[in-house]
């Protein structure tokens, strides 16, 4: 098992991609649930002011670096990750684990249009993998659908849900539901339908994918990612502050 790394808070596996993967495979065969959580910096600042959102975060078996800005936050605070691991690309490797070994799979959120257009992808490109069921994100009984998620029995459930709205469905319904891997992968599903398109390879390495949807939405992104990386870059300092300022000194400094 992997180390466990104290980032702005959460405990983060300091894991590869194919330590997550195997860590996955062995949850299906052992039949023991893992709930995966996966961090960005907007969800570190969201979470800091949704209590709810945190709760449901700090609830998950794992915690991943989905963003390149979180590894390197950890590599400041002196606790490195060995890499990023985003959900979108945890969810392909999944989905080529499914179709290796004939997992089965439940795909739950988006629109329907984008859902079934998910399904037909899924299909085609991964036919070994064998879809029990799918619906999507548009739902008002979620006690429900879990249910009807248990009753298909899938080895992974994917959902393409917005925050704190996967989180805190997978938080409710976890033993409910009983499935081995469930991995909220937010857009990913209007990425694989095609819907939107992911940033190029050089821009991902460069935790710079931000920076390419603001491009392809100026007008509706730039607010929101201009306070979310200001908010972001704030809290890292204020970590690095409280590592190297000493207690008695901060006492002293408040006295005076």
């Amino acid at each position: 098992m992997s180390e466990v790394r104290e980032i702005l808070g959460y405990p983060m596996l300091a894991a590869t991609m194919g330590e997550v993967v195997d860590l996955c495979d062995r949850a299906i065969v052992d039949g023991q649930p893992i709930q995966i959580g996966v961090m960005n910096a907007a969800k570190v600042v969201n979470a800091s002011r949704n209590a709810n959102l945190r709760d449901a975060i700090l609830s998950c078996d794992i915690i991943l670096a989905d963003g390149q800005s979180v590894v390197w936050a950890s590599r400041l605070l002196g606790q490195p990750l060995p890499e990023r691991v985003a959900g979108i690309d945890l969810f392909i490797h999944l989905l080529e684990l499914a179709d290796a070994q004939r997992r089965s799979v439940f795909l739950l959120g988006a629109t329907p249009e984008v859902i079934e257009q998910v399904v037909r992808v899924v299909e085609t490109r991964y036919p070994g993998a064998r879809l029990v069921g799918h619906r999507d994100g548009y739902f008002t009984d979620e006690e429900a659908v879990a249910q009807e998620i248990a009753a298909s029995h899938p080895d992974m459930l994917f959902l393409g849900m917005t925050s704190p709205k996967k989180e805190m469905f997978l938080e409710r319904y976890e033993t409910v539901m009983n499935v081995p891997v469930t991995h909220g992968v937010g857009g990913s599903f209007d990425i694989l339908a095609g819907v939107t398109k992911r940033a190029p390879e050089a821009w991902q390495r460069a935790g710079m994918e931000w920076a390419y949807r603001l491009v392809q939405e100026p007008g509706r992104m730039w607010k929101r990612y201009l306070r979310t990386n200001v908010l972001f870059s704030v809290m890292i300092v204020r970590a690095l502050v409280s590592q190297r300022l000493p207690v008695g000194r901060a006492k002293t400094s408040e006295v005076a």
